[in-house]
């Protein structure tokens, strides 16, 4: 990426988008609202974020990807963003105009608020852009109204009030934005076995191969990166389906493995731990100690 445009604050965002600042830490765009001069990218290749934003994109008649499988929604693509984070553009077609909301709010607004505090909880923010949010007719209809809402306090003058009330329509947004993941996540069961499943070989076959001497113990991003998901979105996943986190998880299978390893009279217990992917041996005996509640050598005669 040779040109990338620092979205640095709200206003960044909206003085691109030719739209008025009410506020200086929080911002909506209704792409309608926006004439084509406005959506012109023609001199930079990506964006840079660093503030949060939300964009409500209307999909209809478009091919998207969820989970890096594609799909067709007509009903309303939610997309989240954290600071630090890089959109790429392209094929841009300078005769589409989008349709939807952006909504930016800059870390600073958050400063002293509970919502700033528990933030780092809605791992969304962390998903790739193929792992969005599909909303249905009457979820959309819940974004807009509290869309709307904020928009509301912006045009307000501000007052001792203003930040409490915008805040809270933001956590307000984000909750509803949770309970809707967790629907998608059960509408997409059928998909998110299918991605458990090869979790699980793919965890097979991590172990029965030289790459934990290589590489060491697996890692979630490791087997996210394979089933082509981000590792946050994948750690949620695996926490909808089995009530264990993805490293929960990883870790079972590799006491699962250790256990019948340890049977093996002809290896110590040092190389046990070496092709399980422990630099350590004495990193081994303790997580194994932690999960079956004796160690690997008690274990060993205990059988």
């Amino acid at each position: 990426m040779k040109n990338v445009l620092h979205i640095d604050t709200v206003g960044d965002y909206l003085n691109l988008r030719k739209q008025e600042v009410l506020h200086p830490l929080v911002g909506i765009v209704d792409f309608e609202d926006v004439n084509k001069e406005g959506y012109e990218n023609k001199d930079y290749d990506a964006f840079h974020y660093n503030c949060y934003a939300v964009f409500l994109k209307d999909a209809k008649g478009c091919k998207m990807h969820y989970g890096g499988k594609p799909y067709d929604y007509d009903e309303g693509t939610l997309v989240f963003m954290a600071p630090g984070q890089t959109i790429e553009l392209s094929g841009f077609d300078p005769d589409y105009v989008p349709k939807g909301y952006a909504i930016l709010f800059h870390p600073d607004l958050l400063i002293g608020t509970e919502l700033g505090k528990k933030l780092h909880s809605y791992s969304f923010f962390s998903y790739s852009s193929n792992e969005a949010l599909h909303l249905s007719n009457k979820e959309r209809k819940v974004i807009l109204s509290l869309i709307e809402k904020i928009q509301f306090e912006l045009e307000q003058n501000l007052d001792k009030h203003s930040k409490k009330l915008i805040v809270a329509n933001i956590e307000l947004f984000l909750d509803y934005c949770t309970r809707f993941y967790d629907r998608q996540f059960i509408t997409r069961e059928v998909e998110n076995i299918g991605s458990l499943e090869k979790f699980d070989v793919l965890l097979s076959q991590y172990f029965s191969s030289d790459k934990p001497q290589k590489h060491g113990t697996p890692t979630v991003g490791y087997f996210a990166d394979r089933l082509h998901l981000s590792p946050n979105y994948f750690g949620d996943l695996v926490k909808k389906e089995t009530g264990k986190s993805a490293q929960e998880y990883i870790q079972n299978k590799l006491i699962e493995v250790a256990k019948e390893r340890v049977f093996d009279p002809s290896k110590s217990l040092s190389e046990i731990a070496y092709e399980l992917g422990f630099k350590y041996p004495q990193h081994f005996t303790r997580l194994f100690k932690q999960r079956v509640g004796h160690s690997p050598s008690e274990f060993r005669n205990l059988n």
